[in-house]
């Protein structure tokens, strides 16, 4: 029996009734891809701008016979999903301890997602960018970013990125996201997130846990049960 299609929605200042392959920044979190999430709340946050109203465009889409990377399932962790934003973002890293890290990340947990047809992760809004550049720094320990990452209820975004998944696309309707109710939404988001990076830091007891630091000194690897452990925890 075959699967009910799924119900996404993209944010966005305009009315898109045909998505068009191949067309975007190739800077975002999975690379050139059409961004939606399965919430249509966070949808029109993405698509509210000051001043300036936008939509949460409606779709169905079936994934059936497609390949879907999950990267919240059971066979990744955060640190694949960081490995990814290294590669496909403009990510700055300074100090003596983050280009190490990146470069260790990238070997030991990067994952071939350019080779499916859908991806389902974390979305790293702006102000996310802050615990990851604190843990490639070695100041936030990996089972506090893990938290952080659950606190800000980002939600889990679908990207689509193939050609033949693009043509699984059928536009339905497109939401109006009033400016004055999900601008203030999304900034008090931010806000959010900004606070739960201040008190992270602040609580923060790296001599009883593991950071990047002990990860790259003791060679873990993508299938190490310590990880396992602590992703879990």
């Amino acid at each position: 029996m075959a699967a009910s299609p799924l119900t996404i929605y993209h944010g966005s200042q305009h009315v898109i009734e045909r998505p068009e392959f191949g067309v975007g920044n190739p800077k975002n979190d999975y690379g050139l891809g059409f961004y939606c999430t399965e919430s249509i709340e966070l949808a029109k946050e993405w698509g509210a701008s000051e001043g300036r109203d936008g939509f949460a465009n409606e779709y169905g889409f079936d994934v059936e016979g497609l390949s879907v990377l999950n990267l919240n399932g059971g066979d990744y962790t955060i640190l694949h999903w960081l490995a990814i934003l290294l590669e496909s973002r403009t990510f700055r890293v300074s100090g003596d301890i983050a280009p190490l890290a990146r470069a260790f990340l990238l070997e030991r947990f990067s994952v071939n997602y350019r080779a499916y047809d859908v991806i389902r992760g974390y979305r790293a809004d702006d102000s996310y960018f802050s615990f990851a550049s604190a843990f490639l720094n070695n100041a936030l320990s990996l089972s506090r970013l893990e938290k952080a990452m659950a606190l800000g209820d980002l939600g889990e975004q679908v990207v689509i990125r193939s050609r033949d998944a693009f043509e699984r696309l059928s536009f339905r309707t497109a939401h109006l996201a009033e400016s004055f109710v999900y601008y203030p939404k999304k900034a008090a988001r931010d806000h959010q997130t900004r606070s739960i990076y201040r008190e992270e830091l602040r609580l923060g007891d790296l001599q009883n846990e593991v950071t990047i630091r002990d990860i790259m000194l003791q060679d873990w690897r993508a299938d190490d049960a310590r990880l396992r452990r602590i992703v879990s925890a």
